[in-house]
C-alpha cells in the first residue's frame, strides 16, 4: 500500500474513533440525567453536622421547584451576586432567572435541621447562636443551594457548576467545601472528566477559595490565558479541577498562558 493510500485510511479510522468517542461522552451525559437523585449514590454526604451548624441535603431540578423555592434562589443570589456583578447585574439577573427554572438544572438544596416544633419559619437554634435565614416556605429552612448541569465543554463532558450560594450566617464552616467535594464525587462516578466553574475575578473570596482552598485552577480556555492582552477587561475567569488525562490536555495545558 502506498503512503497516499495508507494516510487516508488512517484519516478514515481516526475519524471514526473521534465520532465513536464523542457518541460515548453524549451517552455519559444522557445516564446522568437519567438517575432521579444524585445523592442516592452518597448516603455520607446527605447530611453535615460540623462547626455548630446541622443541616440534611436534597436533590432536586429547576422543572420542579415551587414558588417559593424559585423567590429563596432570586434573592439569595441578589444578595450575593449583584456586588460582584456591578452594572451587569441587571441583566445577569433575568438570565439566571431563566436558568433557574430549565429542566436540565440540577439543584442540592441545603436545610437546617430543626431542633424542635416551636421555631419560626425561617428561624432556627443552632448550637452557636440563633441563625435567621431568608427562607419563606414551609418546612426546615433553606440556606444554601447548588446547581449544577452535565454538559459538553470544549467536546468533553463535565460538571459544570452554575451556581454555589450560601446565606453569609452559615459561612465559612466548611459547608461550601463540602458541597464541591460532592459535586467532585458526582463528576466522577458519572463519568464526567472535570469540573468546571465561572467566577467574576471581583469576587476575590471566591477565587480565593476555589483556588487556595480547593486547589482549582484557571483554565487554559479561560479568556485570560486565551489572549491576556486582547481579554484584558473580561471580568471572569474559568477555573476547573480535571479527572482525565484528556481533559487535562484541554483544560490546563501547560503551554497556554
Amino acid at each position: 500500500m502506498d503512503k497516499k493510500k495508507r494516510t487516508g485510511k488512517e484519516k478514515k479510522l481516526k475519524r471514526k474513533e473521534e465520532i465513536a468517542r464523542h457518541k460515548s461522552y453524549e451517552e455519559a451525559i444522557k445516564r446522568a440525567y437519567l438517575k432521579g437523585d444524585h445523592l442516592a449514590d452518597f448516603p455520607a454526604f446527605t447530611e453535615f453536622n460540623r462547626n455548630g451548624i446541622s443541616v440534611t441535603l436534597e436533590s432536586s431540578r429547576g422543572s420542579l421547584l415551587s414558588s417559593y423555592m424559585k423567590e429563596y434562589i432570586q434573592n439569595l443570589l441578589k444578595i450575593n451576586m449583584e456586588g460582584p456583578y456591578g452594572i451587569e447585574w441587571h441583566e445577569e439577573e433575568k438570565v439566571k432567572g431563566r436558568e433557574m427554572v430549565e429542566e436540565n438544572a440540577l439543584y442540592i438544596f441545603v436545610r437546617l435541621n430543626q431542633q424542635g416544633n416551636d421555631q419560626e419559619v425561617g428561624t432556627i437554634i443552632s448550637k452557636e447562636k440563633n441563625i435567621q435565614t431568608l427562607w419563606k416556605g414551609t418546612g426546615a429552612p433553606v440556606v444554601a443551594f447548588v446547581q449544577y448541569r452535565f454538559v459538553m465543554e470544549e467536546e468533553l463532558p463535565v460538571l459544570y457548576v452554575y451556581e454555589i450560594q450560601l446565606e453569609d450566617t452559615i459561612q465559612g464552616k466548611g459547608l461550601g467545601k463540602f458541597l464541591m467535594q460532592l459535586l467532585e464525587l458526582i463528576a466522577r462516578k458519572n463519568n464526567m472528566m472535570a469540573v468546571v466553574l465561572t467566577v467574576k475575578k471581583r469576587n476575590e473570596g471566591a477565587m480565593r477559595f476555589y483556588l487556595n482552598k480547593l486547589s482549582y485552577k484557571i483554565s487554559s480556555t479561560s479568556p485570560s490565558k486565551v489572549d491576556p492582552l486582547e481579554y484584558a477587561d473580561c471580568t471572569y475567569e474559568i477555573l476547573c479541577k480535571v479527572f482525565d488525562a484528556q481533559a487535562l490536555l484541554i483544560f490546563e495545558n501547560p503551554l497556554s498562558g
